[in-house]
């Protein structure tokens, strides 16, 4: 096929593999523009919403966790804290100070997997984890140890490293020892070393030269870099993540069972990494500041292949933070708050390692669930993946098939871990016209 004959062609990617739920992509080009991009998800929808229905509220926490084996944690924070807005319960700072300790851990596995055995291949043209362990085993370890030490962490804090079994509504059904939170601190000072390691390593990455105009969209606790809560903000403007969710629209659409999210119906917008440190940089850790300043990598970034650098900074930022939690532990006075149940909505939000994920409840007087909305940072992301893919698609109209492919599997990965987790996700098919 010539060069001109490019111009006008579709690329069509069936069967999204190893993602949370099953995919497919479609792009078409006329006259070397592209004029439609589809990114259909077609997973049997799930109905957790419909299943929490008529369940008591102290359920939420563990249902909710199933949704995700990556980040089960975010569910399970926004489902304790939406609960207790209803329930007009604020935990004490030293529970809540093992939450967001619980919550680094999720955030060091999560990234740890993210740059190491999903995205990172992408960059150094290895077709999978596998093979780039075999060309740089060095690194390939550095990444395993970092996620071990994210496991330690959750099944220290949750008594389980995936789905948690230790967080309930209020607190948690016990609090670690000191001993055993103390013994943390040496794991995590290598895994903040190595996080630093991660930062240059991925820097030194070849990016293509693709960005794009983002509405971003993180949470703003104030006097720091937020994860385990606070309020929705975006070009200035903070609301509380009950405004956010009246505002946050979601539609289905027919090609999708997944919803779309936009603001007021109109505006796409984007969360995770590159949101959070475009709006929050400021409240980063000096090692972590330092950590991007040494990258090159200043707020806002708007190049979406740059993402693995802001996950790599976000890296070091939940390793020191997690060490600065773990040294200034005290175990709580009692595990967990009383929470009365009453009739109320209650809202939440908190950020999951790759983006906002709101949660909101109506309970009645007995603590039964009435209503539950769930809005995870895919959905939120959807129509800002589907921007990239077009202007990346724009961008490499001189690239053969494989090379376009590839680049559009690093766009989706740029993303989203759950998406990212195949050698071979996309399988592209090129129709001329």
């Amino acid at each position: 096929m010539t060069h001109g004959a490019r111009s006008n062609r579709t690329i069509s990617a069936e069967g999204i593999s190893r993602v949370e739920g099953e995919g497919s992509l479609r792009v078409r080009v006329k006259d070397g523009r592209v004029v439609d991009v589809a990114l259909d998800i077609f997973e049997p929808p799930r109905y957790f919403e419909a299943l929490l229905v008529g369940r008591h509220f102290t359920e939420a926490p563990d249902i909710t966790a199933r949704i995700c084996g990556i980040c089960p944690v975010a569910y399970q924070m926004s489902a304790c804290l939406a609960m207790e807005d209803a329930c007009g319960v604020v935990v004490d700072e030293r529970i809540a100070a093992l939450r967001r300790l619980l919550y680094c851990g999720e955030w060091i596995q999560s990234h740890a997997l993210h740059i190491y055995l999903l995205h990172a291949p992408d960059f150094l043209g290895c077709a999978d984890a596998v093979e780039l362990a075999d060309l740089d085993p060095i690194s390939v370890t550095r990444g395993l140890d970092i996620k071990r030490t994210g496991n330690m962490v959750m099944q220290t804090v949750g008594g389980r490293a995936v789905h948690p079994v230790n967080v309930r509504v209020g607190g948690f059904y016990r609090a670690p020892e000191l001993e055993s939170i103390r013994a943390l601190a040496e794991p995590l000072r290598r895994a903040r070393d190595a996080a630093l390691k991660t930062v240059e390593w991925v820097a030194g990455f070849e990016f293509p030269d693709v960005t794009n105009e983002y509405r971003f969209v993180a949470l703003d606790q104030s006097d720091r870099y937020a994860i385990d809560g606070g309020s929705p903000s975006s070009d200035g403007l903070t609301l509380s993540a009950a405004q956010f969710a009246e505002i946050a629209v979601e539609e289905h659409v027919a090609r999708s069972t997944a919803l779309q999210a936009t603001l007021g119906g109109r505006d796409r917008y984007l969360t995770g990494p590159l949101a959070r440190f475009a709006l929050n940089a400021s409240y980063l850790p000096e090692v972590a500041r330092d950590a991007a300043a040494a990258a090159g990598l200043y707020a806002p970034c708007v190049n979406p292949f740059r993402s693995i650098v802001v996950r790599a900074v976000e890296l070091v930022f939940a390793c020191d933070e997690a060490l600065r939690l773990v040294e200034r532990y005290e175990p709580p006075v009692q595990p967990a708050m009383e929470v009365v149940a009453r009739a109320a909505t209650g809202t939440a939000a908190t950020e999951a390692p790759r983006g906002l994920l709101l949660h909101q409840y109506d309970i009645d007087d007995e603590g039964i669930i009435r209503r539950a909305r769930i809005m995870p940072p895919t959905s939120q992301n959807q129509l800002s993946i589907e921007d990239d893919l077009r202007r990346v698609v724009e961008n490499g109209l001189s690239l053969d098939d494989e090379e376009l492919q590839w680049r559009c599997e690093q766009a989706v990965r740029n993303h989203d871990p759950c998406i990212s987790c195949a050698a071979h996700f996309l399988d592209l098919t090129v129709e001329t016209s």
